[in-house]
């Protein structure tokens, strides 16, 4: 995506309604955003699609809805409050901060143990923003964000927002498997909150402080991780290509170096798209081993283990993650679905968004908004749909802009009510992606909708 591409995107969703600055009327709050009433639905439209497919559509999946407050040992437990950092540099001059291992010519090498950055090859000194001089001191900056609880100054417990929203999956294995009765292997996801102090910012919502996580962790035994790893990089490749329709030739793969990959991890693999002029990270897929449910039972002295019935093993339960962000998935969409085109000398912008997935499915109109019997019916056709689909009424201004509004925010078909509705009861639907019309009957309408929207 460029970055004209780019901020046409951020000027749709204002003006829309998809995305608004947080806290805009205080002259917003840097990389925090708010879903408006478009974006909430396209965001639901995902959230329901993606725990469709994960959850209803297997049988061996459950879902959770975890708090973003935990105990702060399980972040101890995890290594988030040592090793969740970012090496940081500031320049003297401009007081601008940056990732030291960002910058150009810079190489480091992270202590898994102790969590501290070691400078193996120090590249320019030279301020990318200011061109002053900058000083060689790396310094640690932990990406969790603090809060407290309790009522009493003095007395109040430090805890952490959650630096990724997986945690709650592992420390609720323990009653998943007593009381849900589940064999190895099995999967829990869940969508949560995740929050981070980020040193690099921008780029609209690829990178935000406050974030979704859609989340797998499955639970399996270490002689099957390898093969059942392989199996959920096809099912998360293809679900980006087939469910929520990114193309296939703007995604790829990515193999975490030995470097980069946090040193419990077998493998690890990232899924990128082609958001801006290169590549970025969708989402990763992981083989965790064993580590994540051994940490939290030391911490907890509690012994996360599965007992197999069948070949009468006890074992600590490898994990397989994925996970995605909504807010990344959610900019995919818009990126691969905005479309320009010239007709009658006009520019037409619309989102070639999946049906499934748009935030309106139908829009009715009145063929003229003065009319009462023209309006008198189509509010009932309104209604008719009105139970069965998200649906919008639009009776401002004249029939063509009507259909350019509904064009730019997605919507796949708009009706119209005519006079020939008042004579023999059809109207027209449109097509957003042809602009071609069909008559239907009014009681062919819902039954058409259900057969084309996902198609």
């Amino acid at each position: 995506m460029t970055k004209d591409l780019m901020e046409k995107i951020i000027s749709l969703c204002k003006r829309r309604g998809f995305v608004y600055p947080s806290s805009e009327i205080y002259g917003g709050f840097a990389n925090i955003y708010d879903f408006g009433p478009l974006g909430s639905l396209l965001a639901k439209n995902i959230r329901d699609i993606w725990i469709k497919k994960i959850v209803q559509e297997r049988n061996d999946m459950y879902l959770i809805d975890g708090s973003i407050l935990m105990h702060p040992k399980a972040w101890e437990a995890s290594g988030h409050t040592v090793a969740f950092t970012d090496p940081l540099i500031q320049c003297p001059s401009c007081k601008k901060r940056f990732r030291a291992d960002q910058l150009e010519g810079w190489k480091l090498e992270k202590d898994n143990q102790t969590g501290e950055w070691n400078v193996l090859d120090q590249g320019s000194l030279i301020c990318p923003d200011c061109n002053g001089n900058l000083i060689p001191d790396v310094k640690e900056f932990n990406l969790l964000m603090t809060t407290s609880i309790g009522s009493i100054e003095g007395e109040k417990t430090k805890v952490y927002l959650k630096g990724e929203s997986c945690q709650n999956i592992y420390l609720d294995f323990l009653p998943i498997r007593d009381t849900m009765g589940v064999k190895i292997p099995f999967g829990v996801a869940q969508i949560g909150k995740a929050f981070r102090n980020e040193i690099t910012l921008g780029k609209f919502l690829f990178k935000v402080r406050e974030f979704e996580q859609m989340d797998i962790e499955y639970f399996c035994s270490p002689e099957e991780a390898k093969k059942l790893y392989e199996e959920w990089k096809d099912i998360r490749f293809n679900w980006y290509i087939d469910t929520i329709g990114l193309s296939k030739n703007r995604l790829r793969w990515r193999q975490h170096s030995s470097e980069e990959r946090i040193f419990y991890a077998r493998d690890a693999w990232d899924i990128e798209y082609k958001f801006f002029d290169e590549f970025e990270e969708l989402e990763g897929i992981h083989d965790r081993s064993d580590y994540d449910l051994k940490q939290q039972g030391k911490f907890s002295g509690k012994t996360l283990d599965y007992f197999d019935p069948v070949s009468k093993m006890r074992f600590i339960p490898n994990i397989i993650e994925c996970s995605g962000g909504l807010q990344r998935t959610f900019l995919a969409i818009l990126a691969e679905s905005y479309q320009e085109e010239k007709v009658d000398n006009e520019k037409r912008v619309f989102l070639k968004i999946k049906p499934s997935l748009s935030p309106y499915k139908v829009a009715v109109f009145p063929l003229v908004a003065n009319k009462d019997n023209l309006i008198e019916k189509a509010k009932d056709v309104f209604h008719l749909l009105k139970p069965e689909f998200m649906i919008m009424w639009d009776s401002i201004g004249n029939i063509g802009k009507r259909y350019r509004r509904q064009d730019e925010i997605g919507t796949p078909w708009c009706i119209t009510i005519d006079y020939q509705t008042l004579e023999d009861n059809t109207v027209t639907i449109r097509d957003r992606d042809t602009m071609k019309q069909e008559r239907i009957k009014i009681e062919e309408i819902i039954r058409w909708i259900k057969e084309h929207l996902n198609v």
